[in-house]
């Protein structure tokens, strides 16, 4: 039924969960995944802001590499462990749920699998989620992996 899934990732238990989630649905499918994560565009919003002028954007974005790096290697250790082709793909966006749509976009994925926090009430309401952005802007289907609350 799918053919192509995209896991966005930030490195969060909640998003691994997600992640083998997604890797076991593209294993019974057959589908080839791609795990994304969404780099924060430092410079947009340091040149954007003269509050933060004294921050190096440059040093801010070799950081958030290094660490985009380590969590797509996790990615396809685990995709590797389950025996899913996996391919990575870093992004630099000031709007991670654009930058999810639009990565699924360009890939031409038929699935986004992604976790939520579960947050509720006001919480979620004041908070938002970029699941909820993508839900609510994305064409392509969404698969929300929910954390199992144990009682």
């Amino acid at each position: 039924m799918f053919k192509h899934i995209l896991i966005p990732t930030d490195g969060s238990k909640l998003s691994e969960a997600a992640l083998r989630a997604g890797l076991q649905l593209a294993k019974e499918q057959g589908a080839q995944v791609t795990a994304l994560y969404v780099m924060p565009d430092y410079a947009t919003m340091i040149y954007g802001s003269e509050a933060l002028m004294a921050y190096n954007a440059t040093e801010m974005t070799k950081s958030a590499e290094k660490e985009a790096d380590k969590v797509l290697k996790v990615a396809t250790d685990i995709a590797a462990a389950e025996g899913v082709n996996c391919k990575t793909v870093r992004a630099t966006d000031f709007s991670v749920n654009q930058a999810i749509i639009k990565t699924a976009q360009e890939s031409n994925c038929d699935l986004i699998c992604m976790a939520s926090h579960g947050r509720k009430g006001i919480a979620g309401i004041l908070l938002g989620s970029e699941t909820q952005r993508v839900l609510v802007n994305s064409r392509i289907p969404v698969l929300v992996h929910r954390p199992v609350v144990k009682e």
